[in-house]
């Protein structure tokens, strides 16, 4: 496994990270989730993923659980605030209230002291950047929380946190956890620039296209009732993949694939750990294997011929 810095900062955090969205505290037995997060650990995994609104805590608690038998020094937890976790006015946002009160519920949901990494989930509008800053420099100088990051901020909301946190001396961010794969690419334009000028790494998401480049979908089929595609309730993030023609690039990306000798989807993810900015891409699992399978990618080594033929294939169905 590589070991790469968290944006500027020192800490290091493995190349391939494991989540927890849609799948532990949900729709994955709790044993089965513990056996995932056991055998990324084991493959040389040391960054784990969570959020607060993930079934309502519910992923955390399953994450918590799972690392507990391992020393906390020896990974890095991460967890997120924003999602609505009630009904009342103060129960969603950033929020000087929510953030201090979702912090101290998600360590207590994670069986654990201090988060290395908490991240803003979404921007909020309705918070002044200064009050959500110095929620989290006061985290941070409590020991609550190590680092401080953000999740799909546009480059304007991360240029404003930015400058805002130097101006007043606060605790500055360290990663962005946006949408990324060869087929969504809207990072490059300006997030990316901003983020390597200013020493914020990218943690992305999403690597598989939400399973479009696990090649299991094909042309002029329609999505089995099973997969994500055939769930409307879960599918939202994967917009206007599914089409014949993004399905067809897919295929010819297998071929590609075929003759290094792996999967379709170990070569989406090693084509994210050659692109620039990236501290750590991360992965889903509902079963032990498909970690296994999908930590390998991080031994794969694309030359620039590979990538320029990658390019070449999906010209015409990557989204910028």
């Amino acid at each position: 496994m590589e070991y790469r810095h968290l944006g500027r900062a020192g800490v290091k955090v493995s190349a391939v990270s494991l989540g927890s969205w849609l799948t532990y505290g949900n729709s994955t037995e709790e044993q089965t989730a513990i056996d995932c997060i056991h055998r990324a650990y084991e493959s040389g995994v040391n960054f784990f993923d969570t959020a607060n609104v993930y079934n309502r805590g519910e992923a955390e608690k399953v994450v918590g659980r799972g690392l507990s038998e391992y020393r906390r020094d020896s990974y890095v937890l991460a967890t997120k605030v924003f999602f609505p976790m009630g009904d009342g006015p103060n129960d969603r946002g950033l929020s000087r209230k929510h953030i201090i009160e979702q912090c101290n519920a998600s360590l207590k949901r994670l069986g654990t002291d201090y988060i290395d990494l908490y991240q803003c989930h979404r921007y909020d509008p309705e918070t002044p950047i200064d009050e959500v800053l110095r929620a989290l420099d006061d985290l941070v100088t409590q020991g609550k929380v190590l680092y401080v990051g953000v999740s799909e901020w546009s480059a304007t909301n991360i240029a404003d946190a930015v400058y805002t946190a130097r101006e007043m001396n606060l605790d500055k961010i360290v990663s962005n956890q946006p949408i990324y794969n060869m087929l969504n690419r809207y990072i490059e334009r300006d997030v990316i620039p901003l983020c390597e000028r200013e020493g914020i790494g990218q943690v992305v998401f999403s690597p598989l296209a939400q399973g479009v480049l696990t090649g299991k979908y094909k042309s002029g089929q329609q999505p089995g009732a099973d997969t994500r595609a055939g769930n409307s309730q879960i599918n939202g993030f994967m917009g206007d993949m599914m089409n014949d023609k993004t399905l067809t690039a897919v295929q010819e990306l297998q071929k590609l694939a075929n003759e290094g000798g792996y999967k379709v989807s170990q070569l989406a993810l090693a084509w994210i750990l050659r692109q620039k900015n990236v501290s750590s891409t991360i992965i889903g699992a509902s079963r032990p294997a498909q970690v296994e399978e999908n930590v390998k990618a991080a031994d794969i080594k694309l030359s620039d011929s590979d990538l320029q033929r990658i390019d070449s294939i999906l010209e015409g169905v990557v989204h910028y």
